[in-house]
């Protein structure tokens, strides 16, 4: 149980000032669960998330076209087909970034067969 002083501290700190929950918690020494749940019965219903914004992401809709024509295309091969569009970054972060939207083969379902010793 936190005093309302603390309470009242990190609604300024969040309101006033704008700081991040990570950042109040780590100031005032509490829980950043116990922050989130400060703002939440205050009424504050979405709690602020940075969105940055990233080189690929002009050239999601090339990949994702790219991948439902051509599913098992290699990272390196899309790498140097944006590469040519215009892509400008780092073709480790490429190849991480490209992972999500891979397609995913299909599940199979399998049975697991136990014989016993002799059988």
């Amino acid at each position: 149980m936190i005093s309302r002083a603390v309470e009242a501290e990190i609604l300024r700190l969040y309101h006033a000032e704008g700081w991040p929950i990570g950042t109040i918690a780590r100031q005032l020494p509490v829980h950043h669960g116990t922050v989130r749940r400060v703002l939440w019965q205050s009424g504050v219903t979405a709690v602020r998330e940075s969105v940055r914004i990233s080189k690929l992401d002009a050239y999601v809709p090339f990949i994702q076209e790219t991948f439902e024509r051509y599913p098992k295309l290699r990272a390196s091969r899309l790498y140097r087909m944006v590469c040519e569009r215009g892509y400008v970054g780092s073709p480790h972060h490429f190849r991480h970034m490209v992972a999500r939207w891979r397609p995913r083969p299909a599940a199979e379902a399998y049975l697991r067969l136990r014989t016993l010793q002799g059988e």
